[in-house]
């Protein structure tokens, strides 16, 4: 925001309250209202102004306090933001990042358990990231406000306790790259947001037991990166996709038909997905715990995929 003055940032508590989850801590004070501006709880209507905003040259951030909430602002988000760009003959580009908290948390019920990615994957003209550290979460934010694309970036509700040294320098990670966590030889893990640390958590099992994962978090939802994914199971001929998306209809199963089809002839095992189940998210902690991805069932996957 210092280095670009069309930067702003609009959504329900930005602005003096610093953000449900104190994203946005202090920049009210040191931007002003109008470029930190606290809205009504309508998410149609800011996501729709910030569109507009957008159309007239500024490049909004637009939150959602929670991702779920952002589904009130599904047309304004498909059919405005995705479409503009095309349906205005290129009269107008849509540098609009909408991002937000998601995923499912600690006993925050269904409705805050969402996982948009599969909801918005099929909207044409969108761009999806999901960060994972905090080093990636500044880069792949930084590249989305500078993107002339709309793009939704994925945060997850867990891992803002994350902490992390990162360089004092200017960088800037890639919207369309895949990021190689652990090199390895036997099974191509992929996986993003919070399941990467479940992978990471199988992972010293299954090293302990012999194997050797070679573990991508895919970062870019959409598009993937299938060079880096195709490399790796060039090398491995296994493949293991890991998600927190619900199974039907999910970036898995998107991601599976793409492996599909462009690496099928490399493939020595069927493609495995774990993913979560097609279930409203349980309010009760246990229940809530079974329906989402655990390390040792990642680990079962890979035995199972390795034999």
């Amino acid at each position: 925001m210092e280095r670009d003055p069309r930067v702003c940032i609009m959504g329900e508590d930005v602005g003096h309250y610093g953000g449900s989850y104190k994203v946005s801590k202090g920049m009210a004070e040191k931007y002003g209202d109008l470029r930190v501006l606290d809205t009504p709880i309508a998410e149609n209507s800011f996501t729709g102004m910030g569109v507009g905003a957008a159309m007239t040259g500024l490049r909004p951030i637009i939150e959602g306090m929670n991702m779920g909430f952002l589904l009130l602002a599904f047309n304004q988000i498909s059919n405005n933001c995705g479409m503009l760009h095309y349906t205005s003959g290129g009269q107008f580009t849509i540098p609009v990042v909408i991002r937000g908290p998601g995923g499912v948390g600690r006993q925050l019920g269904a409705e805050h358990s969402q996982r948009l990615e599969s909801y918005f994957q099929s909207v044409p003209g969108l761009q999806m990231v999901a960060c994972s550290t905090p080093y990636n979460a500044k880069g792949l934010m930084k590249a989305a406000i500078r993107s002339e694309n709309p793009v939704i970036l994925f945060e997850h509700v867990l891992l803002y306790n994350l902490k992390e040294k990162i360089p004092d320098e200017e960088y800037v990670c890639c919207l369309e790259e895949a990021e190689m966590v652990r090199p390895g030889a036997d099974i191509t893990i992929l996986t993003y947001s919070r399941m990467r640390y479940h992978v990471m958590q199988a992972a010293k099992t299954l090293v302990n037991k012999g194997y050797d994962p070679e573990i991508i978090d895919i970062r870019s939802l959409k598009p993937f990166d299938l060079h880096t994914i195709g490399n790796s199971i060039k090398k491995t001929h296994r493949v293991l996709i890991v998600e927190e998306c619900m199974r039907t209809g999910g970036i898995g199963a998107s991601l599976r038909a793409a492996i599909i089809e462009n690496f099928w002839d490399y493939l020595d095992a069927p493609i495995m997905c774990l993913s979560s189940q097609d279930v409203p998210t349980p309010y009760a902690g246990t229940l809530e715990d079974w329906t989402v991805v655990q390390p040792p069932q990642i680990v079962s996957a890979v035995e199972q995929l390795c034999q």
